[in-house]
Parts: C-alpha cells; structure tokens; sequence
C-alpha cells in the first residue's frame, strides 16, 4: 500500500508540474503576443508610415540616423525600394487601408519609371535619390526583390502592374539567368546580362542567401499568378536547396558555391551587404554559416511547401538539424540574442547582434515549436525577444538599432540604411504576432 500511495503522489506531483508549466507557457505567450503586438502597431507602423514616403522625389526615404532624423540619401537601392512597397502591400492586406495603398503604389510608380532598364530590361541595381541612373547591373538579389514585391503588390492592391512586371522579371531570370547544366540560377550580371567577371564582382559563384529569396519570390508570384510553370520552379528551387546547398551532416546551411555546387569559402562579393556593411569586421573565408539565414531558410521553405501543396514531412529532419544547430551554436543564452555567423561545424565567429539575424531566427523558432511542439524552440524564440526587445529596439524612435555588441551596447545605432528599412524588423512581428496568437490559441 505504501509503494502505491507513493505511486499516485509522484503522479500527481508529475500532473502538476505538467500544468504549472502548460500554464506558464500560456501566460508567456500572451506576454509576448502584448509586447510584440504593441511595438507592431504603436511604434513600427507609426514611425514608417510617417517617414517612408520621400515626398520630393518619390519612391522610400530609407536612410535614418540613430534617433530617426533622415539623413542624405545620395542613393536608392533595388532591393529596399521593393522592401517598402512590399511592406505597405502587407499594411494593406493587414488592415486595408488608402493610406497603405496610396504609399504602396507611388513605389511602384517610381520603381517602373526609374529603376526598370527600357534599354536592357530588367531592374537597375541603384539609381540616384532623384532616380537618375547609377548603376544598371543586374544582380539576381535584386531581381528576386522586385519579384516578391510587385507579386504582394499585386496580391494586396489588384494593380495589374504588379503581375506583369513580376512576371516579366520571372521571364528574364528564365532566358538569362537559369543555369540549365548544373540547376540554379546565375546571381551577378552586367547591365546587358552578361555574366560579371569571377572574384569580388562574383560572377562565378552562387549563393544560399539569393536561391533562398528567390524561394521566397517564387512563392508570391505563385500565389498571385496561379500559374503551373511558376509552381515548377518553385517546387524545383526547394529541392535544389535541400540537395545542393545544405550541410546534411553538420546540421547547417553552406554560403557560397562554384558553378557546379561545390562548396567554397565565403568571400565578400560587389553589390551585397556583406560588402557594404559597416562597424564590425566580416567572418575571414572559412566554412561558415548563417544562423539568421538558417532559421530564415525553414519557416520560409514551410511557406513555399504549403503554397504548392507539398507535405513538410520529408524535410522535417533537415529542418530539425537546422534549427538545432542554431540553438546549440547561435543562440547567447547567457547575454541573450543570436550570433551572427559561425562555422559550419560549431562555434560562433562573429559575436555582435546584428537586427536582420535576430528578426528572422525569432520567426523561425516559433515555426520550430508548432512544427516539434518542443518548448526548447520557445525558449529560444524567447531569449532572442527578450533580447531584442530590451536592447534592439529603440522604443523611443519606433525602430530597431542595426547592429550591438555581444552584451547590447551600441555599436552602430541608425535604424535606417540602404540595406535596412521595415522589411525584416516589420515582417518578424507581423509573422511573430500571427504565430504566438495562433499558439495561444491552442494551449
């Protein structure tokens, strides 16, 4: 009797502590939802939708100093002037609103006015603040942005402009760009889309981070078109990133490839952020990963499967080893935060926090927990939370600073850039608040 009265205790004891912790994580998730609902809509919104619009030129102001003052703008890049029109599609198709659209489609107005090449075709890679142009190479990067902008655009507003021009980027990538040997895509082009020569101007390589926008791209052209061809080489893009460009042993994804997808040491390449970036000194060429990139590349690639129709089975082992790499190498669970970039085997190289890292590995944790229903990927998603939301954010501009040091302090506080406007702050809570207040509800 006693062994069974010490039976029915533990049971009991074990039940409570079942639901003290259910209960726990319940009451953690709502937190989380309040905070990051809040600083969605109180701060992030507020701030662009007052700023974002340059009213002298048009198209997007993207370039703010560490208090949210513009600064001069010599500049406008392919990529962010897409992120914002991309950013205001999603306002749109979040709350409808004229204002989102209106601000949307003056974007797109400059876009097709400026930056596409009459000549040539395809998209300029930066042009002056006043749309004169700068630079007409055709980086696929870029490319894949206006894409996955003007097919949002499109989804959000009706603008048939939107699908013909995505379209027709989609078009080009196919006649210039499709490596039809090896699988993928070329990445760095001149202005008449001849290949840029080998080395920094990149012409001979290809890389994780454009296949896995492209990804991206592919899934919103595919959602806006319907069309059977854009679904084919959606479908053959995830097969060629889970085949050629992860490290299935180490748990990791790889940077940087030859032509014929043999890996090799990243290098800094023309035309990439990597290039351009200020403060910290960049990773030396070694066998690194992206643990931003890594996390980004999962919930991303769910979309696409789900877009297609394609169970995530098959690839959840894949996803699991990618996750768990990052949560054993990348995240700081003693100062808080996700590194930037580490060896493809372990160990963390760059020790800063830089915004876009943290933004997509937090929606990409909590994809971890729905999909493993395992709370170690909570716990993660909330030490990278915690820490953005006490030390990145700066609450009192409305914005994320772009990069800190390994225990927060400052390194470089703007929270505008070229390279750095609302997309990947402004994506990581819209999916964020979608994902806790979906798991809420499931508790």
């Amino acid at each position: 009797m006693k062994t069974l009265s010490s039976i029915i205790i533990l049971l009991c004891l074990f039940s409570t502590n079942i639901n003290a912790q259910n209960t726990s994580i319940s009451q953690q998730l709502k937190d989380d939802y309040q905070k990051v609902h809040n600083h969605l809509y109180n701060e992030l919104i507020p701030f662009w939708d007052k700023n974002a619009v340059d009213k002298q030129y048009g198209g997007y102001q993207t370039n703010f100093d560490a208090n949210g003052k513009p600064v001069d703008m010599p500049e406008k890049y392919l990529n962010t002037q897409c992120r914002m029109i991309w950013w205001f599609s999603q306002l749109n198709k979040i709350a409808p609103s004229e204002a989102s659209k209106s601000k949307a489609k003056q974007g797109v107005d400059f876009l097709i006015k400026y930056l596409w090449d009459g000549k040539n075709e395809g998209w300029r890679w930066k042009v002056k603040k006043d749309g004169s142009p700068l630079d007409d190479g055709k980086v696929v990067y870029g490319q894949s942005f206006a894409i996955y902008a003007l097919s949002e655009y499109y989804i959000s507003t009706g603008d048939k402009r939107g699908l013909d021009y995505a379209e027709k980027t989609f078009d080009l990538l196919q006649k210039y760009c499709a490596d039809t040997h090896y699988g993928g895509y070329y990445e760095n082009m001149e202005a008449d889309w001849a290949p840029s020569p080998g080395g920094f101007s990149g012409g001979d390589r290809k890389g994780l981070d454009t296949h896995l926008h492209l990804m991206e791209s592919f899934t919103s052209l595919y959602l806006a078109s319907g069309k059977e061809l854009h679904k084919r080489k959606l479908i053959e893009i995830i097969n060629l990133i889970n085949e050629k460009m992860i490290d299935h042993e180490a748990g990791s994804g790889m940077v940087q490839f030859d032509m014929t997808w043999k890996s090799l040491p990243a290098i800094n390449i023309k035309r990439s952020w990597n290039a351009e970036r200020e403060g910290e000194k960049p990773a030396d060429p070694t066998e690194t990963t992206s643990y931003g990139h890594n996390t980004e590349l999962v919930w991303l690639m769910v979309r696409s499967l789900k877009a297609v129709g394609e169970s995530v089975e098959p690839y959840k082992p894949m996803f699991k080893q990618l996750f768990d790499n990052a949560i054993k190498y990348g995240v700081d669970y003693e100062k808080g935060g996700l590194y930037r970039d580490g060896l493809r085997k372990g160990g963390a190289l760059i020790l800063e926090k830089e915004w876009w890292q943290q933004a997509e590995a937090m929606i990409g944790f909590l994809e971890g927990y729905e999909l493993f229903n395992d709370v170690k990927y909570f716990k993660a998603f909330q030490t990278v939370w915690n820490f953005v939301d006490e030390k990145m954010i700066n609450h009192e501009v409305g914005e994320w600073r772009r990069l800190l040091d390994r225990e927060g302090n400052v390194i470089d506080g703007n929270i505008g850039n070229e390279w750095k406007v609302a997309y990947h702050s402004g994506r990581s809570m819209i999916e964020c608040e979608k994902r806790l207040k979906k798991l809420m509800q499931s508790e």
